[in-house]
């Protein structure tokens, strides 16, 4: 059981996506107060110190067994969540695990199951379910500002290369290409705005050989919605954009449009009513703070958090129709 006060949280792993988490968590004290794990117990105290955290761990083990953490962050690559998430439950922790969660479909099952038996929280750290830009674009869809919805149109193009050290270099690591990787966050994006994605079909250009950077780096999805809307997602990390990754989505309705910058800095909506330019929210733009208060909800309520393992898993079905109508040549794939 989480004890009196403070949610106490420890980081498995202090990578970059552990340095981006510990600036929201900061901001919430001290409803949540964080320790730092590492297999180098220097850089676990490193930091603790930078973040001002109340403890240091020299394994992911230590953080799990101790009596002061109350839940995890497993923010280590995919390749390792299964294991850690498990370990996790099993000592009674509710988990924070990073996206993309787990690297198979029997997985998400796996810990579903362990989830149950431990009574404990298990939230899928998909941050831009909580981005201001996404809750918007629901509610504008969901008000009818547009309309009924006829096209989507999704696009989010950068160069942004990794170095041949990069673990993401290996798929083994990373659990797949950097679709996989990091466009699941823009496909969660596209499926999460009211209506359900029930066809899906994946497009990869060919394979760049040159540089560092080894993996399969772009991708176009098509797909249709339940209502009969239907719609693209332009993802790439090897094409050069407007100011390093600037980019503007629409969505079509037969009442009006919605046109929106990528990452959330602005939204222009013309349909019922005036037209309006609309700025969703800069101090929490990717959504890391409202996902922590719905583990902080989810685990005080004993409800489900918004982004389950559940939702993930519709996600990751979606991920693998993505990969078998483009591998397999399948003109088209059902969600079931």
């Amino acid at each position: 059981m989480v004890s009196p006060g403070p949610l106490r949280l420890a980081f498995l792993g202090c990578g970059f996506i552990t340095r981006v988490h510990s600036r929201h968590v900061r901001a919430l004290r001290p409803a949540i107060v964080a320790s730092y794990a590492s297999r180098d117990a220097a850089k676990a105290e490193s930091f603790r110190r930078r973040y001002g955290g109340v403890e240091s761990f020299n394994s992911y083990e230590a953080a799990i067994a101790s009596s002061n953490v109350d839940a995890v962050v497993v923010a280590v690559p995919p390749r390792f969540h299964l294991d850690l998430t498990l370990k996790a439950l099993a000592a009674g922790k509710h988990v924070l695990v990073e996206k993309p969660a787990l690297v198979r479909t029997e997985d998400y099952r796996t810990v579903i199951e362990a989830r149950t038996r431990a009574i404990r929280t298990v939230l899928v750290g998909e941050n831009d379910h909580y981005k201001p830009l996404a809750v918007r674009l629901r509610t504008m869809l969901r008000n009818g500002v547009i309309g009924d919805l006829v096209f989507s149109h999704f696009v989010t193009v950068a160069r942004r290369l990794k170095t041949q050290d990069d673990w993401r270099n290996d798929e083994a690591m990373a659990g797949g290409d950097a679709f996989f990787e990091e466009g699941i966050h823009w496909l969660h994006l596209a499926g999460s705005l009211g209506p359900r994605i029930v066809r899906i079909e994946g497009f990869r250009p060919s394979r760049s050989s040159s540089g560092p950077d080894r993996r399969a780096k772009s991708m176009m999805v098509a797909f249709e919605y339940d209502t009969g809307a239907v719609g693209s997602l332009y993802y790439s990390r090897e094409i050069p954009s407007l100011l390093l990754g600037l980019r503007v989505s629409k969505l079509f309705g037969r009442s009006g449009v919605i046109t929106f910058e990528s990452n959330g800095i602005c939204v222009w909506a013309r349909g019922r009513g005036i037209p309006r330019l609309v700025i969703p929210g800069v101090i929490d733009i990717r959504g890391y703070r409202a996902m922590y208060r719905d583990f902080l909800r989810a685990i005080a309520t004993g409800a489900a958090p918004e982004m389950s393992l559940e939702r993930a898993l519709d996600d990751h079905l979606l991920m693998d129709r993505v990969y078998a109508t483009m591998e397999r040549g399948v003109a088209t794939a059902a969600v079931r």
